[in-house]
């Protein structure tokens, strides 16, 4: 029992073929420009000659009630008087006119709006008010709105010019799409002496509607689109933007400048676009967990789109520097360390192939100085052995230009090798004229040129952090066997409790007793009131014990004399208690509630810290790092957003300096990675799962060889008068629990129906092995061998979903014979992007076809769909696949039919009562 592919499915493609929602904005058939003018040097003559001037295959009906006509073409008073339907307004018209305008667009079905004007939320109150207006009508007819506040769209692949902008960029790959008008227009007066072309130039204006996540969907499903560019000063809505780019990095680069890492810079920047800029450095995490490739200088937002359609990525930072001089070759290697790649060593094979044609008096070393005298042959025999060289992940070739050198003949020389590579050949080809035949000769061949060699190395820098954060998305996490024994109950329990007695603060024994919920480890801690209680609980314990202050009110204990450590004796216990009462009354009267009494645990180890807090626009951000009582003055922490794997896990510890100690040092071992992992994941699933946390800290996190111990605890809550549904979302949807099912087979066996996940690929691919050729042919309308279902680059768009934007559920059991987990049937729905439609598809094992469970995967999959707000579902299905349809007219779909006689497929439809 099976349908064909949905729309992602990576080997049947069918997004391209589809009408998508924003075509009404960059291809539409006609369009109505309310606010044309013949006025010279006005925005609405200027919209209206770019409109005209450009033929986009489309009608242009200008908009104006004052005028008969405008640059002789018929105007009409309003939209309501159009003789046609069209698909895009551009409306240039005063702030207050626009809802109005907006609502009759709305009335006449059209379904796309471009909003040139400003004078809304950047200017305070009143602006807000007016979107807010803007936005209820837009809704009534499901338009999609780009502004307001911005310069229009241009299309040229199709001829669409809807801007002001002075000229119409020319035709190329890559789509620009910026928040600043003027920065747009600037680079398209570059672009012309550059020769640089677009398959989209469009100025997204403060977001009203479209944002960051609806453009790159729409230009990821674009066949003329190559690379994604985005100028960005806010970032809007962070779960929108994180999983469109999440989706379309893997096969198309999303390269990003973002303005405001500054203070100042992001103060401007809010006030520019009237939103908040947001943490910086919480930015650069996201980018990084979504695979976008963030750059600081403009001219690198160009430079890497060619050199990623030239070049492959490397697959890590080792880099081979060949030069005819010793200075660019150091200042190459500098931009090189710097930014954190590394210099490849050469092997001895690699040194003795150099010696067999170099001079004597070569570097031997890396960066290969193949001397100044170096003729075109002794490049390209050089550049031959490096990159034979398995221990380099790319090349950079430098030429400087001396009185022995032939720039272009070199070149000539090289050109061939740009292509065939499993590596990426960059050079940088120094000096004036004397270089450009040869760079352009370079260029045409398909090896990207750079003017000098520590530009090169940034970018190559640029390339291999590419490489490295889309490998950390899609790799194979591990799945830990009590991955899901979570007490979400207990901790929700503790949680509440605090709340309800009015409390933002748990003290340091409930904030462990949360930690041990979720299989966090924690030392033994007790609560005493009295010195006697205290004694009695360090006895049982064993001496030596550590006495902390419990309080309900104070947040550092430190700070108050608040910690006794070592204590051997009954005595010390006793007078423990009392130094601390009196240290915390001294400064906090009335803030004694106890203390705790916990064994003295040997610090041999590590002491680390895992913590999280609120960001404004990306909920919940991940912390971890070196810890104990100086964290905040070594600062060496990396962040990550929630929920975590085990691969994330790990790739969040490589980016701090205390990673290395952890592998072992000065005669320690290494600490279990095993186990932290598994905290971080398990601490990333407490922070997602309970919004009402606002901060929490374990610091420190004792780790070693043998054991990991969280020995202190710090949880700070939302009030009680704080409404958790507004507070910000997690910015990466969690794996969706509510999901979760068992149900019986007509067998009688008991499978579990859950939300697939990453960890499922081994899984998934045993499945793949037991289809029959058959049920193969009823799922993908064509064979497909097992060799390209099971392949891991398929598998990653199977498993690693967005719950955004699709769901998969597996029905799971435990094979009685070998213990082993086994899928016996996957189902997937797909939201269609800017819909409230979906498409669905399903696939059960032969063995598992017959007991009723294609049916309750269908069903339960479209109660998903219900769920998730779907109106209507469909699939494709092949019309010999009777078994398919009758399961699916059971639970309320109806077949549609082609018209066509030998149309082999038919629709199943289903939409909401």
């Amino acid at each position: 029992m099976s349908t064909p592919p949905v729309s992602n499915d990576p080997s049947h493609d069918l997004v391209f073929s589809r009408r998508q929602p924003l075509d009404a904005i960059f291809a539409p058939k006609s369009v109505a420009l309310i606010g044309a003018s013949e006025q010279p040097g006005s925005v609405g003559r200027t919209l209206l000659w770019n409109l005209i001037s450009n033929p986009f295959g489309g009608t242009v009906y200008p908009v104006n009630p004052k005028r008969a006509s405008t640059l002789g073409i018929r105007a009409y008073p309003s939209v309501t008087e159009l003789p046609e339907a069209v698909d895009l307004a551009l409306i240039a018209t005063p702030a207050k006119t626009v809802p109005g305008i907006v609502r009759q667009c709305v009335d006449q079905g059209i379904k796309g709006a471009v909003i040139i004007s400003a004078g809304f939320k950047e200017i305070g109150a009143s602006g807000v008010a007016l979107e807010q207006e803007i936005l209820a009508e837009a809704r009534r007819g499901a338009m999609r709105i780009i502004g307001p506040n911005c310069l229009g769209v241009m299309r040229p692949t199709n001829g669409l010019n809807a801007t002001f902008a002075g000229a119409m960029a020319e035709k190329g790959n890559v789509a620009f799409v910026s928040q600043s008008g003027a920065l747009l227009t600037s680079i398209l007066d570059w672009s012309f002496r550059e020769n640089v072309g677009f398959s989209a130039f469009v100025s997204i204006g403060s977001m009203l509607d479209v944002g960051w996540g609806d453009m790159i969907t729409y230009l990821g499903n674009d066949p003329q689109t190559k690379s994604i560019l985005l100028y960005m000063e806010s970032v809007g809505n962070a779960r929108s933007f994180l999983s469109a780019a999440r989706e379309v990095a893997l096969h198309k680069p999303i390269i990003v400048i973002k303005a405001g890492r500054t203070q100042a810079a992001a103060a401007a920047a809010a006030s520019h676009t009237g939103s908040l800029a947001g943490s910086d450095a919480v930015l650069s995490t996201a980018f990084r967990r979504t695979g976008v490739i963030r750059v600081d200088e403009i001219s690198d937002l160009f430079y890497m789109a060619e050199t990623l359609a030239k070049q492959p990525r490397p697959q890590g930072p080792r880099l081979t520097i060949l030069t005819n001089a010793g200075g660019p070759g150091v200042l190459a290697t500098d931009a090189l360390v710097s930014g954190g790649g590394e210099l490849s060593v050469l092997s001895e094979e690699t040194k003795a192939a150099f010696s067999t044609f170099l001079p004597a008096s070569w570097s031997h070393g890396n960066p290969v100085d193949i001397i100044g005298d170096a003729d075109p042959e002794r490049y390209e025999q050089s550049l031959k052995v490096a990159a034979d060289d398995p221990d380099s992940d790319g090349l950079l070739v430098v030429l400087s230009p001396q009185a022995m050198t032939d720039a272009t003949k070199t070149a000539r020389q090289l050109a061939p090798y740009a292509q065939g590579n499993n590596k990426p050949i960059l050079a940088s080809w120094m000096g004036g004229e004397e270089v450009v035949t040869g760079e352009r000769i370079l260029n045409q061949a398909g090896i990207p040129t750079f003017g000098y060699p520590d530009t090169a190395a940034r970018l190559f820098n640029y390339m291999w952090r590419y490489t490295y954060n889309l490998r950390a998305i899609y790799e194979t996490p591990v799945l830990h066997e009590d991955e899901l024994g979570l007490d979400i109950d207990g901790a929700a329990q503790i949680i509440d409790h605090a709340r309800s007695a009015g409390r933002t603060l748990l003290t340091e024994a409930e904030s462990k007793a949360l930690l041990a919920s979720y299989g966090v480890p924690t030392v033994e801690t007790r609560i005493a009131t009295t010195p006697d209680e205290a004694v009695s609980h360090a006895d049982d314990i064993g001496y030596p014990v550590v006495v902390k202050l419990h309080s309900f009110t104070v947040t550092h204990k430190v700070d108050v004399g608040g910690v006794k450590l070592n204590l051997k004796d009954a005595d010390a216990v006793r007078a423990a208690f009392e130094a601390v009462k009196q240290g915390v009354e001294a400064h906090h009267e009335g803030a004694f509630d106890g203390v705790t009494v916990q064994p003295m645990v040997s610090l041999t180890g590590y002491e680390l810290i895992l913590g999280s807090s609120l960001d404004p626009q990306f909920g919940p951000v991940l912390l971890f790092g070196s810890g104990g009582t100086l964290v905040e003055v070594y600062k060496d922490s990396a962040l990550g957003l929630p929920p975590l794997n085990s691969t994330l896990a790990h790739r969040m510890m490589e980016q701090t300096k205390i990673y290395e100690a952890l592998h072992g040092i000065r005669g320690r071992g290494p600490v279990d990675f095993e186990t932290l992992e598994r905290t971080m994941v398990r601490f990333s699933e407490l922070v997602v799962d309970h919004r009402a946390i606002k901060e929490i800290d374990i610091n420190p996190l004792l780790v070693s060889e043998d054991r990991i111990l969280a020995l202190d605890a710090r949880v700070v809550l939302h009030g009680p008068d704080v409404d958790l549904k507004t507070l910000p979302k997690v910015a990466i949807r969690p794996y969706p629990r509510r999901y979760m099912r068992d149900w019986t087979m007509e067998n009688g066996e008991t499978v579990s129906i859950r939300p697939i996940r990453p960890e499922d690929e081994p899984l998934v691919v045993a499945f793949h092995q037991k289809l029959s050729e058959e049920s193969v042919y009823l799922r993908y309308a064509s064979v497909l061998k097992l060799d390209q279902r099971v392949a891991h680059e398929r598998l990653t768009r199977i498993c690693f979903i967005d719950y955004d934007r699709e769901m998969a559920l597996v029905a799971e059991r435990e094979n009685t014979e070998t213990g082993i987990s086994e899928i016996l049937g996957i189902s997937r729905i797909i939201r269609i992007n800017g819909t409230d439609a979906g498409e669905f598809a399903m696939l059960v094992r032969d063995d598992a076809q017959g007991l009723g469970l294609g049916t309750e995967l269908l069903r339960q999959i479209v109660e998903v769909g219900k769920d998730e707000g779907l109106q209507r579902i469909t699939a494709d299905v092949l019309a010999i696949n009777q078994p398919m349809q009758k399961v699916a007219q059971r639970l309320g779909f109806h077949v549609v039919r082609s018209d066509e006689l030998d149309d082999p497929m038919v629709k199943l439809v289903w939409t909401r009562g």
